[in-house]
């Protein structure tokens, strides 16, 4: 029993100390922190974590979350990064956010499937297929999410790049500088190109040119049109006939969108002969069928 409380006693010792570091009064506090005040703009207190604190937890898992979800990505052929998706579609979280998000996900999952199998008793293979597969289900299914957000994103620039190229040739044709046209159309309408020239605006009024910042765009949506109409105002500065050259991409947009919506009717029509092909195979089958075995019958008599 002697023996038995020593590495009771250890246990118990880093216990009490993990716990008191999460008091102030208890911690020492880094030099850093110290020296906080005295330093320009230094007068706000940061926030501190302890040891056992949420954004401790968060700060140490975060690269390994990140690097076993790219890894992941990379083995299913994931083209695009995690951060150019979520940077594409706007969205709030980052990738290291995201990634702790389907991390802690998977674990709880994981937890779930491993207390599931114990408590029915599964096979072996059962439980293997459980315990990984569902983690493994859970990380492709948020993946798949921000997959299917950044397609219809790029959807969505894509059928309103018309509209959007035939304004800036219009305000372009008016008068208007090719920034203030940006800007303008940027504030007409809530869209998918608006909300990305509102991105084009910032990034010029943070130092890149109106060339840099539309190459930017170009490369972060990554639509083949929008290059196109990219390359066309990158012209500004060479030509006098700007809005022409637009309302000539944006009639060249407006044919391809044109012949993709006349491919998706097309095939939405041959899927509406695949229930009909069906109910009428299957009848003219079963009538085929009784007389053959009728005939088999006799035959085998």
């Amino acid at each position: 029993m002697s023996r038995l409380w020593v590495p009771v006693a250890l246990l118990s010792g880093v216990g009490v100390t993990l716990i008191l570091s999460e008091f102030r009064w208890f911690a020492r506090r880094p030099i850093d922190e110290r020296l906080q005040p005295y330093v320009p703009g230094g007068w706000q207190r940061p926030v501190r974590h302890g040891v056992l604190s949420v954004g401790t937890f968060r700060e140490v898992i975060r690269p390994l979350a990140g690097a076993v979800g790219d890894l992941i990505g990379q083995l299913f052929g994931l083209r695009d990064d995690l951060s150019t998706r979520l940077e594409r579609v706007h969205s709030p979280i980052d990738a290291g956010a995201l990634r702790v998000r389907q991390f802690g996900r998977a674990v709880a999952v994981m937890l779930a499937g491993a207390t599931l199998v114990t408590a029915v008793g599964a096979p072996f293979t059962l439980s293997i297929l459980v315990v990984i597969g569902g983690p493994l289900l859970t990380f492709l299914v948020i993946e798949q999410q921000v997959i299917s957000a950044s397609n219809r994103w790029q959807r969505r620039v894509f059928l309103e790049l018309p509209v959007v190229s035939e304004q800036i040739g219009m305000l372009l044709s008016a008068g208007f500088s090719l920034g203030m046209a940006l800007e303008r159309v940027s504030q007409r309408s809530n869209g998918a190109c608006a909300r990305d020239l509102q991105r084009v605006g910032r990034r010029v009024r943070q130092g890149l040119s109106e060339s840099e910042a539309l190459r930017e765009w170009a490369d972060l949506v990554d639509v083949p049109a929008v290059h196109r109409l990219v390359g066309v105002l990158s012209l500004n500065r060479d030509t006098g006939d700007l809005g022409r050259l637009i309302s000539e991409e944006a009639r060249s947009v407006r044919r391809e969108v044109h012949r993709q919506l006349i491919v998706q009717i097309d095939r939405r029509a041959q899927q509406v002969w695949i229930p009909v092909t069906v109910s009428t195979l299957l009848p003219g089958t079963l009538l085929l069928a009784v007389p053959f075995l009728q005939a088999m019958r006799l035959f085998g008599a």
